[in-house]
């Protein structure tokens, strides 16, 4: 690692903006590419850097000036890009469970109607039936497409508790959504 970032890095840990700003500049670009070759997702590679820019600025007191900063880069986005990896295979898995095949098609008003009732009615038991670290979890994982590890550290709790939490929410909706989906046939 060059001596300059070294000064720079002992700088960010400091709080200095001006440092971090450099640091920024001289690495965003090779690591946008690095991402981008693996996610193949411009949109997601600028999320993943600037999360892993954001995460640095957070745990700046704890850089080492003496390791290289790149590394430390990549092992961040490389965390990031897993997680939502996951995060994306999970929400692809619950997601039909949810909606089914009430995703509207194409300029039909009735099965827009459907959707639309049945994600009020989620978020109404979202809101009424889910306890409230449960709900806090839930929204977090569903709503802010937060990584079981982002909500972990945001609320100081495990990544097992996370889990815990989202899959106790999900049996709850489960358990009130089939009523609701019941009640809609016999109705219909």
């Amino acid at each position: 690692m060059q001596e300059a970032d070294t000064r720079l890095i002992e700088r960010l840990r400091t709080s200095d903006q001006e440092a971090f700003r450099l640091l920024f500049e001289k690495y965003q670009p090779t690591l946008f590419r690095i991402v981008l070759h693996s996610s193949y997702d411009a949109d997601s590679a600028h999320d993943i850097v600037q999360e892993t820019f954001i995460r640095v600025w957070n745990h700046r007191a704890s850089l080492q000036p003496n390791l290289p900063f790149l590394a430390y880069l990549f092992r961040i986005s490389g965390n990031l890009m897993r997680d939502r990896a996951k995060h994306l295979a999970v929400r692809r898995k619950v997601q039909p469970e949810f909606l089914g095949n009430l995703r509207p098609a194409e300029g039909d008003p009735e099965k827009s109607l459907e959707v639309k009732m049945l994600e009020e009615q989620l978020r109404e038991l979202v809101n009424t039936k889910l306890p409230a670290k449960c709900r806090e979890v839930f929204l977090l994982s569903r709503m802010e497409e937060m990584s079981n590890a982002e909500i972990s550290e945001h609320l100081g709790i495990s990544v097992k508790t996370v889990e815990n939490q989202i899959t106790r929410a999900l049996k709850i909706l489960r358990k009130h959504l089939r009523r609701y989906l019941e009640k809609g046939k016999t109705e219909g």
